[in-house]
């Protein structure tokens, strides 16, 4: 089936990069994998922090640190929370076991981070901490038998479904979802649409972008890495 097969990276904004890679690397053991400056994006620079096969990524932007954290609007301060439509209210973490889990709890409480938890969530359990600058982090894990990966649909309540306007035929259909083919044949953008989310550009560049040839914007920045290393 076509689809997303996993985490790649989470982005996110950061008016600290140093402290943010010192909490990643010694709290929670994630290697800093790349630090360089964004491609195509000017006095922005991105660091990389490993996560098995995906990354959290840290985006510095100078502007950033004179925007205002408010707690309940921009960040929701805990993973129950409420926080503006569009922002990240948590980030959920993967390890493997039980025992696994545990470990990080106790590693993450060395630092003298508060954490609570485990709690069993049924189809997980998850242990819940703060990050800098208001992060609100969970690491979580599903044995086997216990993944709602493994158990489709038992963890879907009617209830809930009924409240998010959800009919029956929507239902099936979002269960299983339509496949899709495009037979090697690359479409190119469509006319932009303002009824549709389109991403936030200065006025005529997303216009622009819509009509740039794929090749074009493959080419339109510099991919080498950094060089020389300095390591």
């Amino acid at each position: 089936m076509l689809q997303p097969n996993g985490l790649h990276h989470v982005a996110i904004s950061t008016g600290d990069m140093k402290g943010q890679i010192e909490y990643f690397s010694d709290v929670l053991g994630m290697e800093l994998v790349a630090l360089y400056w964004m491609h195509g994006v000017e006095n922005t620079f991105h660091g990389f922090m490993k996560m098995g096969e995906a990354a959290v990524a840290f985006v510095f932007k100078e502007e950033n640190k004179d925007i205002e954290t408010v707690i309940g609007q921009t960040h929701s301060g805990n993973a129950g929370n409420a926080s503006a439509p569009g922002t990240m209210q948590h980030i959920a973490f993967n390890v493997d076991t039980l025992e696994d889990l545990l470990a990080m709890r106790d590693r993450i409480r060395s630092r003298g981070i508060v954490v609570m938890g485990p709690l069993n969530h049924g189809m997980c359990h998850s242990i819940y901490f703060a990050g800098p600058e208001n992060l609100a982090l969970e690491i979580s894990t599903s044995g086997a038998a216990d993944s709602p990966l493994d158990l489709k649909g038992t963890w879907i309540d009617p209830e809930v479904v009924g409240l998010a306007g959800i009919n029956e035929d929507e239902l099936k259909r979002y269960m299983a979802p339509a496949e899709y083919s495009n037979d090697n044949d690359p479409l190119p953008n469509p006319a932009v649409d303002p009824s549709k989310p389109q991403m936030v550009y200065p006025k005529g560049a997303l216009e622009m972008i819509a009509q740039a040839p794929d090749e074009a914007m493959l080419n339109s920045v510099e991919s080498a890495p950094p060089s020389p290393s300095g390591l």
